[in-house]
């Protein structure tokens, strides 16, 4: 098997981190996407999913730095069993509250794992593969941690059907209490003997974790994500509440959308090692425009499953796209410079739920337009801000250079 591990990227820290996104996800999975619905049987308006969809943006924001700079303190390793026991406790509340309150309380541990440990699983990724390989290592990581989106979300559907939403919430919130425990101890076994972290390391000033070519790029990602943020608590309620169709035809949907992505990972991959990052970036970027606007234009379960596939599609570029983050970030602090990047993204889009919210209200297609629009401009953005290839190569794996 070791000429597959090494054509995969699976050294032992990857392949251990691939495999803990796969158990957890597939617990979350189960419930996660429903969470808006679950909501709405606990008595939620429109406007506090909308408040709900925003705390998780903030949290994605607030969570990043701090990620970052435990994970650069502690070691990437050891930061993820820390974030990875926070959200056990987040499970723990689910499990014993069903309440509104208590969805918006417990959010902020569940979220641990995706938020705070984001900048550790870049961190180990960067550490343990070099040049090309990267794009195949986020690969690999994007297809385990998206399988469980292919394979949880009917389950969950038909657990909601078969058992009511309160009593299929929540033995999907049982489910990933259990799965998450097990991944927690699989990653303390396999990360068991690894060397201690660095101490010592001199801290730069903040603005040099982000070269040009990353703040171009961010710029274009940002308004990208509200384009994402807008209408992304509400296509489960335009599924369920105005096309009329069951929450377990919406987990098919999810399972359809996340095959494509998944099929496009590894082609897409193999070119973006031969060609520009950016060109595969870019067409991400027009994927997300798009998928707002299909999923308002879809009447009935056929024309969904072909918005869920352009949906999917929005995955294409997404190895290229965090493989140019690493590739951009000073070694000596890359945690930080990933927490960073992730922190300011998700502080500029934190509201964007909010807004959906707001002109849901007024009516529900305005989400949809106004994030097809906003899609468009970040397309653009990209296009003429990014590019092609960031300071040459990698300005500090290969050329060395300090940060600009």
């Amino acid at each position: 098997m070791k000429p597959l591990r090494d054509a995969l990227g699976l050294r032992r820290g990857v392949a251990a981190l691939a495999m803990g996104l796969f158990v957890y996800g597939f617990g979350q999975e189960l419930w996660f996407r429903y969470v808006p619905e679950y909501l709405r049987f606990l008595g939620a308006t429109p406007l506090l999913l909308g408040l709900f969809g925003t705390l998780k943006d903030s949290l994605d924001a607030a969570y990043a730095y701090p990620g970052g700079a435990i994970a650069d303190r502690l070691g990437s390793r050891r930061a993820l069993l820390f974030f990875a026991a926070m959200t056990l406790a987040g499970f723990l509340i689910y499990l014993a509250w069903s309440t509104v309150a208590a969805v918006f309380v417990g959010i902020l541990f569940v979220m641990a794992w995706p938020s705070l440990g984001l900048p550790a699983t870049f961190s180990i990724i960067g550490e343990e593969l070099q040049g090309a390989k990267r794009i195949v290592g986020f690969t690999v990581q994007a297809v385990l941690k998206r399988l469980p989106i292919v394979l949880a979300p009917p389950l969950g559907g038909l657990l909601l059907v078969t058992l009511g939403i309160r009593s299929g919430m929540r033995v999907g919130f049982a489910a990933s209490l259990i799965l998450g425990s097990a991944m927690l101890m699989g990653l303390r076994r396999a990360f068991r003997g690894d060397p201690p972290p660095e101490t010592g390391k001199p801290r730069e000033p903040i603005r040099a974790r982000l070269p040009s070519p990353l703040r171009r790029l961010l710029a274009a990602d940002i308004l990208i994500r509200l384009c994402e943020g807008l209408p992304d608590v509400f296509i489960i309620v335009w599924v369920v509440e105005v096309l009329r169709l069951s929450p377990a035809r919406f987990g098919v949907l999810t399972s359809i959308l996340m095959c494509t992505a998944i099929v496009s990972y590894f082609p897409a991959a193999a070119l973006a090692e031969r060609a520009e990052r950016k060109s595969f970036i870019l067409l991400t970027y027009v994927f997300f425009t798009l998928f707002p606007l299909a999923v308002l234009l879809s009447h009935s379960f056929t024309h969904l499953v072909g918005a869920f596939m352009i949906g999917g599609l929005r995955e294409i570029g997404e190895p290229a796209r965090k493989a140019f983050i690493v590739d951009c970030a000073d070694p000596a602090a890359r945690g930080r410079t990933v927490g960073l990047y992730y922190a300011i993204r998700g502080c500029a889009v934190a509201g964007a739920a909010t807004v959906g919210g707001i002109l849901w209200t007024i009516r529900p297609s305005l989400t949809f337009l106004a994030a097809t629009a906003l899609g468009a401009a970040g397309t653009t953005a990209c296009a003429f801000l990014l590019p092609a290839r960031p300071g040459g190569t990698t300005p500090f794996a290969e050329a060395g250079a300090p940060p600009s």
